[in-house]
């Protein structure tokens, strides 16, 4: 199984990409705790040091599921600002969104055609004679490039390899960024309400929920004597 998790500033000031850093490292801990491979496929960082506006992690595991509900939503961080000591605000806020895994990330031999052809140029009367030169096409892009730099049409087609699947590499680049601009919505979305996790402080610890229990015994044992009389 693999999903694609979105951690955004959405916009926010500074502090905001402060805390993206931060949830960044935290995730990628929990989930390497849970066995959870992780790659990171796009980060931005931010005008300050150690700040991050946009990352995109690739999950892989056998279940994903309960990890990424565990994390989806709004996240809240309560501290003092990282670069305006003086600043009132001591609620911060970032998003963490699962995107659509729609763009193929690998390419199959299978899916390579490989042409020869004649090789053009200067060179003397063999470029003009044999056919050494290679063109390589994956065929569900329609991606092509040309390798003609040897005289063998061996090392041509090695080399056409390479380059297509570095050009296959920076067209996969830029469709996520596409995608990433179609999904900027989703950085204007944050809602402050509900937030899925609340971290505190300069270590940045999960807050835990604060459920006071003995005042629910207490409660519980006013309505049990109540009960009695």
């Amino acid at each position: 199984m693999e999903k694609i998790i979105q951690i955004t500033s959405g916009r926010g000031p500074a502090e905001c990409s402060w805390v993206v850093a931060q949830v960044l490292k935290t995730f990628i801990e929990e989930a390497k705790e849970k066995n959870i491979k992780t790659t990171m496929l796009q980060r931005e960082t931010g005008i300050e040091n150690g700040t991050v506006e946009t990352a995109t992690v690739l999950l892989e595991s056998s279940n994903l599921n309960d990890f990424v509900n565990s994390w989806v939503g709004t996240i809240q961080w309560i501290g003092q600002s990282q670069f305006r000591k003086l600043h009132k605000r001591k609620n911060w806020f970032i998003g963490i969104f699962e995107m659509e895994k729609s763009t193929a990330t690998e390419i199959s031999e299978n899916d390579i055609q490989y042409q020869a052809m004649r090789s053009s140029g200067a060179g003397g009367q063999h470029v003009n004679k044999v056919s050494s030169a290679v063109r390589a096409t994956h065929i569900p892009t329609g991606i092509s490039v040309v390798s003609m730099d040897s005289r063998s049409q061996h090392q041509n087609k090695k080399l056409a390899t390479e380059r297509l699947l570095q050009k296959f590499k920076e067209e996969t680049v830029k469709q996520f960024k596409a995608e990433f601009q179609a999904q900027w919505m989703n950085q204007l979305q944050i809602q402050r309400g509900n937030p899925i996790r609340i971290f505190q402080g300069s270590d940045f610890k999960k807050q835990k929920e604060t459920k006071n229990y003995k005042q629910e015994r207490q409660r519980l044992k006013r309505e049990d004597y109540s009960d009695r009389e």
